[in-house]
């Protein structure tokens, strides 16, 4: 029978529709702006979150939800002024090692939270997100650049056998060589500026002895400045590439602050925690019974206290990779990769170890919020860095180890941070926030409002004028058209797309699209009826022969939008993901939804005339 759709074919259509309606809805519910409250080394309790909301609740803060989630504790505010209030009172109130971080709490109903529907992500242009500046702490940079300088000149000497009294860092840019001696003092500089040549040498004496004054020249000085920047710069981008973060911003300000913008992001604390961390590891030795207690550090790992020999057997700049994995037994571990030296270096190390007991120590170097009262009296905020040292490890060494070995006994967050760590790269410099704060669209509220208009106005002039023209072929072809764009958010809600205003221009170009396609399957249908065919025939003949052409001229645009994805960034590669999905969305609606439709209102039964505008009379009378 014409026109008519066999069985599948409608299951199939009202199914998709079903489930685009179902996995689009979350976008209606508005995100709630929230405080995200988690703890470095353990899970918040109900006593953390009680503590928080008791400080809210005696500085007159208002809030309207708490709760603990599987990222911590989790508060709802009403507004984004309380909601900044909120996150200075209780960063005031609670001690220890807490991250209070700025969120957007979604509000998507449980029922399709367990299904797995979920928001599409928006831009900072259009949503906003989370923007942090972040500083370079570069006195710390520099000092750290000179004691490297400083223990390759005493490894210098130590190799030409140059005896020097003392060699010491004086402050940040100064190292300064006492020697006995004019001749050793001159055989020093001469082998400092063969080898060192960044390095400012100045010699003169004090109370009998010959010395040496080593600092950075003021180029090389802004050059290494520059370069901690761009080093810990290109650390933050490849941290925030593994959160999975789309179309995020990292980008320096000034000569030593970095931006980092994160749209859409869900989990902040995490995202804090990732980005301000410097993790390295070091391997050791145990102590040895007896041994002298300033040759050794002691620290706890599971319940008893272990004795660390100071000796480093192994530096962490020496693993070349890292990543976590599940042993036999599904239980998380790191699996570790070492240069060829350092591979080397350890298989040598274990060998000669091979019963004993090896430690490996992770190094974070953090950053807390401290607040002080300044001399008026006025409690002021500060910002501090500190380093945490923990035991991971303490196994025995059953067999000499080669470049590639595990460590196991960690927790699957720990496994999963500590590879992420290591992985995208130390930073060159500790960081500290100096600004937290969600971030409006860029183009201004009232930007955004206009723009969003100028898309109604331009859809509803397209529905009335297919509306007018094509008459109940216009209906038909409306409705698939709200159902290509239901369709279009749905789809880029699964893949987790974000959605930002160069996204919107491929929206609006779709719906042109799938307006068009619906234009040549009229037209097509009216030339078919001005041709003789009964009104049944028409449709089918139209829709049959109009195909074609609708997927080459969609195909064509579709190698165009892969081209734009595959060498485009940021803004071009979100327009091509818009337009990709879009173009599928649209041959689905224009084809599949449009003829489905109009099956249900002329198929299956005789039909004298169409009513698909006001030239068909014409047509018929010439027929």
């Amino acid at each position: 029978m014409l026109n008519k759709f066999p069985l599948w074919k409608n299951i199939l259509v009202a199914t998709v529709v079903a489930l685009g309606l179902i996995y689009a809805s979350p976008n209606l519910f508005p995100d709630d702006p929230a405080l995200q409250i988690s703890h470095e080394n353990r899970e918040v309790t109900d006593i953390d979150l009680g503590m928080a909301t008791d400080a809210l609740r005696a500085a007159g803060i208002e809030y309207f939800g708490d709760e603990l989630t599987d990222l911590g504790g989790l508060i709802r505010f009403y507004s984004l002024d309380d909601q900044l209030r909120a996150k200075s009172t209780i960063e005031q109130n609670l001690e220890g090692d807490y991250i209070v971080a700025l969120n957007l709490a979604p509000t998507t109903p449980g029922f399709l939270q367990a299904v797995g529907a979920g928001k599409m992500n928006l831009g900072l242009d259009l949503q906003g997100g989370v923007h942090f500046l972040m500083e370079v702490d570069m006195e710390t940079a520099q000092r750290r650049r000179m004691e490297n300088t400083m223990n390759s000149i005493r490894q210098e000497l130590r190799n030409e056998r140059i005896r020097s009294r003392n060699l010491s860092l004086e402050n940040i840019n100064l190292i300064e060589a006492r020697f006995e001696d004019e001749e050793s003092r001159s055989q020093a500089r001469t082998l400092i500026r063969e080898n060192f040549a960044d390095l400012q040498v100045i010699a003169r004496e004090q109370g009998g002895d010959y010395l040496l004054e080593m600092s950075l020249t003021a180029e090389d000085l802004d050059q290494m400045r520059q370069d901690t920047v761009t080093a810990n710069q290109t650390s933050i981008r490849n941290r925030v590439d593994s959160l999975g973060v789309a179309e995020p911003v990292v980008q320096q300000q000034g000569p030593n602050r970095i931006v980092v913008e994160l749209p859409g992001v869900q989990d902040t604390a995490q995202a804090k925690r990732i980005l301000q961390r410097i993790a390295t590891l070091q391997f050791h030795l145990e102590a040895e019974p007896g041994a002298p207690t300033t040759s050794y550090e002691t620290y706890e790992y599971q319940g008893q206290r272990v004795n660390v020999d100071n000796t480093v057997i192994l530096q962490g700049d020496r693993i070349s990779n890292v990543r976590s994995a599940l042993d036999q037994y599904g239980q998380p571990q790191v699996v570790i990769n070492l240069d060829a030296q350092g591979g080397q270096q350890f298989n040598r190390v274990t060998r000669e170890n091979i019963g004993n007991l090896m430690d490996i120590l992770l190094i974070e170097t953090r950053t807390r919020t401290v607040f002080e009262e300044d001399a008026d009296g006025n409690v002021v905020e500060r910002q501090e860095t500190y380093e945490e040292r923990r035991l991971i490890s303490h196994a025995v060494i059953r067999a000499a180890l080669g470049r590639e070995f595990v460590i196991t006994g960690l927790s699957q967050q720990e496994a999963n941070d500590l590879s992420l760590l290591i992985r995208s790269g130390a930073l060159a410099a500790p960081m500290y926030f100096i600004e937290e704060r969600t971030v409006g669209p860029s183009l201004g509220a009232e930007n955004i409002e206009q723009g969003s208009r100028a898309v109604m106005l331009g859809y509803l002039l397209v529905l009335s004028f297919m509306l007018y023209y094509y008459r109940l072929f216009g209906l038909a072809a409306n409705i698939a058209l709200v159902i290509n764009v239901v369709l279009l958010v749905s789809i880029m809600s699964i893949i987790s797309a974000t959605l930002t205003l160069p996204g919107i221009f491929g929206i609006v170009l779709t719906i042109g699209m799938a307006v068009d396609a619906n234009v040549l399957i009229f037209t097509r249908i009216r030339e078919e009826i001005v041709s003789g065919l009964s009104p049944q025939n028409a449709i089918s003949a139209g829709f049959d022969r109009a195909f074609s052409t609708i997927v080459d001229a969609n195909l064509t645009t579709f190698l165009v939008a892969m081209v734009l994805f595959s060498v485009g960034t940021g803004p071009v590669k979100g327009f091509a993901v818009t337009l990709m999905v879009g173009i599928m969305t649209s041959m689905f609606s224009a084809i599949m939804v449009t003829r489905f439709i109009v099956n249900l209102m002329y198929g299956g039964r005789k039909v004298d005339k169409l009513s698909i505008g006001p030239f068909i009379k014409a047509a018929e009378a010439q027929g």
